[in-house]
């Protein structure tokens, strides 16, 4: 087990793969919150909704963020 005083700047294989699958888990998890959105009628509901659609969105672009920085840990 290679033990670094400084991360690598890099993203491996498996943190590529785990990080899309968490992109496709929230963003599959925002479109079905947004189209739920269409068939609720209780306000209170719909603001939990709107709720996670925040937070699903935000998980979305923290992905991202990660991403462009192709691995840049500063």
């Amino acid at each position: 087990m290679n033990n670094y005083e400084v991360v690598p700047n890099i993203i491996s294989c498996k943190d590529l793969d785990y990080l899309s699958d968490m992109f496709e888990w929230n963003y599959n998890a925002f479109k079905k919150a947004s189209n739920s959105l269409n068939y609720v009628q209780d306000q209170e509901i719909k603001n939990m909704i709107q709720k996670g659609i925040m937070l699903f969105k935000s998980n979305l672009e923290k992905t991202l963020e990660i991403l462009n920085k192709g691995g840049n840990n500063e």
